[in-house]
């Protein structure tokens, strides 16, 4: 039974995150299920005696299930709840020092991922060219607008990497096909993480372009500018009709249900509307050659920075890896007096030149 007082301390945690640090409603409201998992390992025991609870945080998260219910929290689940557990506690004792003078800033810094606890890896599921290609070619029965409109979502979802809300709160005129790109505005009632505004590209893939063209003309032809671009369909008995309503707030939970049925229709294991965002990373990182080229993706989707897209997005599977390594035989190394040039020239221009010219020279 979890105690009033933690659960207390936790929402008075969370109020001084919103009020004082501004956090946004969302994030607060994330890190509200992060710290449930905290209040469930104290259970009905003090803050204070939190050092001597058995097993411990750490320990105790690594031994819970995600979403499946088979397998593990991933790894960065957990580092991310146990840096919102570290927060927490740092605030309370620095707010209750009295009550907690028994926690250490020593033992906070111990909740970190478990070190003997083995993590397996897992294959990373993403959606791959060849299976967007498979979705493009469903079939639609003639005025089921509904399959058309999650055919070509489920294209333009992969070309442009966006993330859900963001989609399907694009207005058409967010929605530039000419010109290969989407204009992610919250000004213009796109949803983005963090209230990020940017212009971003899509991948030049003719085959799902032309599926995308074909749905971005009837919105176009049928409904205002300002209508999003995944459109609300009305259905009366079995006739759809486009209308120009604004998206709900659980518009993104209905675009992932739709996408079920799309699967089903191509005989396809069924992949969430965020996969589409790690097939279109992995689809560009692949094939990226510089660094110029990852900064670019990074910037493509919306990061920080380029850290951000290698801790998420670039993986390979078992497969690619050993195909590269064995490929690395094949590469003609750049001259020892070469390289040598090259490492020494950094100390005057700066890491970042010197290890472009390096990718360069190595690719070239």
């Amino acid at each position: 039974m979890i105690a009033r007082e933690n659960y207390c301390r936790v929402k008075e945690h969370l109020q001084y995150l919103e009020e004082v640090l501004q956090v946004k409603p969302a994030s607060a409201e994330r890190y509200w299920f992060y710290l449930r998992l905290l209040l469930l390992w104290l259970d009905d025991q003090p803050l204070s005696t939190a050092e001597t609870i058995r097993p411990t945080f750490p320990v105790f998260l690594s031994q819970l299930t995600g979403k499946n219910g088979t397998e593990p929290i991933a790894l960065e689940g957990q580092k991310t709840i146990l840096e919102c557990a570290r927060r927490f506690f740092r605030w309370a004792k620095q707010e209750y020092s009295k009550e907690l003078n028994r926690i250490s800033p020593s033992w906070i810094e111990t909740l970190r991922v478990a070190p003997t606890v083995a993590v397996h890896p897992r294959e990373h599921l993403f959606v791959t060219e060849e299976e967007i290609l498979k979705l493009m070619q469903v079939k639609v029965p003639p005025g089921d607008l509904a399959l058309e409109r999650d055919r070509a979502a489920a294209g333009l979802l992969f070309l442009s990497g966006a993330r859900a809300a963001a989609f399907t709160t694009l207005p058409i005129q967010a929605v530039r096909i000419h010109d290969q790109c989407i204009d992610q505005f919250p000004s213009l009632g796109v949803r983005t993480k963090n209230l990020k505004t940017a212009t971003t590209y899509l991948l030049p893939i003719p085959e799902i372009l032309k599926r995308i063209q074909e749905w971005d003309e009837r919105v176009r032809n049928e409904l205002p500018q300002s209508s999003p671009w995944y459109a609300i369909i009305r259905n009366s008995w079995g006739d759809h009709q486009l209308a120009p309503d604004n998206p709900g707030t659980n518009r993104a939970k209905a675009l992932d249900k739709r996408l079920r049925v799309l699967y089903q229709q191509a005989g396809l294991p069924y992949h969430s509307a965020h996969k589409f965002r790690h097939g279109h990373a992995v689809y560009a990182l692949l094939r990226a050659k510089t660094p110029a080229d990852f900064k670019a993706i990074s910037i493509n989707l919306m990061h920080s920075g380029t850290r951000v897209t290698d801790e998420m997005y670039a993986f390979l599977s078992a497969g690619e890896i050993r195909e590269r390594i064995l490929r690395l035989s094949l590469a003609t190394a750049p001259s020892t007096l070469e390289m040598d040039a090259l490492i020494r020239q950094s100390i005057h221009d700066g890491i970042h030149r010197e290890i472009e010219a390096l990718a360069q020279l190595l690719a070239g």
